[in-house]
């Protein structure tokens, strides 16, 4: 029982950081307010399917809502065209959707516009996660020994701490939403 209490306080946490109201999330998830509060003040029988999106919907590992242990990123993962968990959710969504819990801090994007004359960025390296989403345009990773190339509604996942950068990939300037965990 202690258990779900827990997980029904992460969900409300996240919620909550994310500035959404039970009815508000309810309704994004096409569930009725009364149930989806009862999932919230009890932990008892939520439906894995409803922890899923709302991990998918705040950008959280599931495995992190469901545990309360954060996961851990040791190198990347690239999710094309939106096909996947990672970003199925995001298009046309307001930035606060976007806006994620991550170690008790709230991250909130950043957009950035890299021009075609830009020179690539210097190899960086942070603690954290790092997600990028490609708005518009051709952009490239440089991560990991290799460069990524990623095209409009691309994503990427990554640890950091390894040195990494990014550039336009093409003859248009790129535009891409990025969120830092540190």
């Amino acid at each position: 029982m202690n258990e779900l209490l827990e997980l029904a306080q992460r969900i409300s946490s996240l919620r909550e950081a994310c500035g959404y109201t039970q009815e508000e999330l309810a309704k994004e998830l096409g569930i009725d307010a009364s149930v989806y509060r009862d999932y919230e003040e009890n932990g008892q029988n939520v439906p894995i399917s409803v922890i899923y999106e709302i991990a998918n919907k705040f950008g959280v590992d599931f495995t992190e809502i469901m545990t309360g242990t954060r996961a851990k990123l040791d190198t990347y993962h690239v999710v094309k065209n939106g096909q996947g968990k990672t970003v199925d959710r995001y298009p046309g969504y307001a930035f606060k959707d976007l806006a994620f819990r991550y170690a008790g801090k709230i991250m909130q994007p950043l957009m950035v516009t890299l021009d075609p004359s830009d020179k690539p960025a210097a190899l960086v390296r942070h603690a954290g996660q790092e997600f990028n989403y490609v708005v518009s345009g051709t952009m490239a990773v440089i991560f990991d020994g290799r460069e990524l190339i990623l095209e409009e509604g691309d994503s990427i996942y990554f640890n950091p701490n390894f040195p990494h950068g990014q550039r336009c990939a093409g003859d248009k300037p790129a535009v891409f939403l990025t969120m830092i965990a540190e």
